[in-house]
């Protein structure tokens, strides 16, 4: 079934409501990504605009691969020994939810693709038929919005202008020159 006006511009609001939103969110996720600028390009950087650069301080040394990592805490104690598990418990989960939205879809497509009980036509005159019809017709049209029927509006109103304008000079014109010769 066709969607009506109101229906189309309110789905229009909607999807404008959420750009920047979808906006603001892809462009945090793109700066949390980004890897950081090493310090070396940030020294050439600096060094071109003029800035005194300070010479390098010593960084640690990282520790030795073979030092045993810390004990555990006590609030390590009860948590599942890898995150290996709440993953594949939240994948399971999720694979069920999602297969029963595969279901549900399947059960909306299968109804909609069911043919349709056709109604049997009703007997009218012909006057009654014509105006059914019509309106059947109407029913069916997509109406323009306000800005384009405005600007189409705008484009007769100045076309009829011109067209009048040109016209009315040709008249002027003849008329002078059939007075002039008459």
């Amino acid at each position: 079934m066709a969607k009506t006006r109101a229906q189309r511009k309110a789905e229009q609001r909607r999807r404008q409501a959420q750009a920047p939103a979808q906006r603001d969110s892809e462009a945090r996720a793109q700066r949390r990504t980004q890897a950081p600028e090493s310090a070396e390009v940030v020294e050439a950087e600096l060094a071109e605009a003029g800035v005194e650069v300070p010479p390098p301080t010593r960084e640690p040394e990282p520790a030795p691969a073979d030092v045993p990592a810390p004990a555990p805490s006590r609030a390590d104690v009860g948590r599942p020994a890898s995150a290996d598990e709440v993953g594949a418990k939240l994948s399971r989960r999720d694979r069920k939810r999602s297969e029963q939205e595969k279901r549900a879809r399947a059960k909306e497509s299968e109804r909609r693709r069911a043919p349709r009980e056709v109604a049997p036509e009703r007997r009218r005159g012909a006057v009654l038929g014509f105006f059914a019809s019509c309106w059947a017709e109407l029913k069916k049209v997509q109406w323009p919005d306000r800005e384009t029927l405005v600007q189409a509006s705008a484009v007769t109103v100045l076309f009829i202008a011109v067209a009048a304008a040109y016209l009315g000079a040709l008249d002027a014109v003849f008329n002078f020159l059939v007075q002039h010769l008459l």
